[in-house]
C-alpha cells in the first residue's frame, strides 16, 4: 500500500528534497506552499498524514492544523518548524498536532516518525468503553465523565483510552510513547507528561477526582 503524504512548506528547496525522498520510500506525494492551498487540498481529498510547517504566509501552520481538527479531520499531523521554543512545540500539540519536528533535522529522522505516525492509526473500534463514571465512544471518539464530554483531542482520547484499557497498571513514558505515538525508538520529548497534564486538567473540570496518578521513577497509572 502507498501512503499519501501532503507536504506543506513555503521553502520550496525543503518542498523539493522532502518528495523526492518521500516518493523513493514508496510514498505517493503532495506538495503545496501555504496554509490555504493545505486545507483546500484536505478537503478536496484527505491524506493519509500532513507534513505542515508552521511559519507560513496567510494561514500559519497552528491555524490549519487547528481549522482541520475543529471539522473532524483527523489523518496524523506532523509539525515542522525552526521555533524551537516550548510553547510553540506546546501550542501544536495542544491545537491537535500529533508530533513535533524542528529545523533541521535528518530525513532519516522524520521518516521513522512517519512511520510511527502511521503505524498507530486505528481503524474504527465498534465497542464502548465504560469504567466507572467514564465512557469512551471509540467510533465517535468521544470520552465522557458523568455525561459529560470531556472534549478531547486525537491524541487526548488514545492516551486516554491507553491508560483505561491499562487500568491498574504502571505504565512507563516509553510504553506510553510507544502504545499512543507509535514510537519505537527513543525520544527525546515530555510530550507524554505534557499530554497527562492535559488530561488531568479536563478531567478535573468534568467533576472527576484525579484518576491518573504519577507513580515516581516509574510513568503513569489509571486508579479509582
Amino acid at each position: 500500500m502507498s501512503y499519501q503524504v501532503l507536504v506543506v512548506d513555503d521553502d520550496i528547496a525543503i518542498c523539493e528534497a522532502l518528495e523526492r525522498n518521500l516518493r523513493l520510500k514508496g510514498f505517493t506525494v503532495q506538495v503545496v506552499n501555504d496554509g490555504e492551498e493545505a486545507i483546500s487540498a484536505v478537503e478536496r481529498g484527505p491524506p493519509d498524514l500532513v507534513v505542515l510547517d508552521i511559519g507560513m504566509p496567510k494561514i500559519d501552520g497552528i491555524q490549519v492544523t487547528e481549522y482541520l481538527r475543529k471539522r473532524n479531520y483527523m489523518m496524523p499531523i506532523c509539525i515542522l518548524s525552526a521555533q524551537d521554543e516550548v510553547a510553540d512545540r506546546v501550542r501544536g500539540l495542544e491545537v491537535g498536532a500529533d508530533d513535533y519536528l524542528v529545523k533541521p533535522f535528518a530525513f532519516e529522522e522524520l521518516l521513522a516518525r512517519i512511520n510511527a505516525l502511521l503505524r498507530r492509526r486505528q481503524e474504527d473500534i465498534s465497542d464502548t468503553v465504560e469504567v466507572l463514571d467514564f465512557r469512551l465512544n471509540h467510533p465517535g471518539r468521544v470520552a465522557e465523565y458523568a455525561g459529560v464530554n470531556l472534549e478531547l483531542t486525537k491524541i487526548e482520547f488514545d492516551l486516554l483510552s491507553v491508560l483505561i484499557t491499562h487500568m491498574g497498571q504502571v505504565l512507563s513514558r516509553y510504553q506510553l510513547l510507544e502504545l499512543v505515538w507509535g514510537y519505537d525508538f527513543e525520544v527525546d520529548s515530555n510530550v507524554v507528561d505534557v499530554f497527562i497534564g492535559y488530561l488531568r486538567r479536563k478531567i478535573k473540570n468534568a467533576g472527576s477526582k484525579q484518576v491518573i496518578h504519577t507513580v515516581r521513577g516509574v510513568g503513569f497509572v489509571f486508579r479509582v
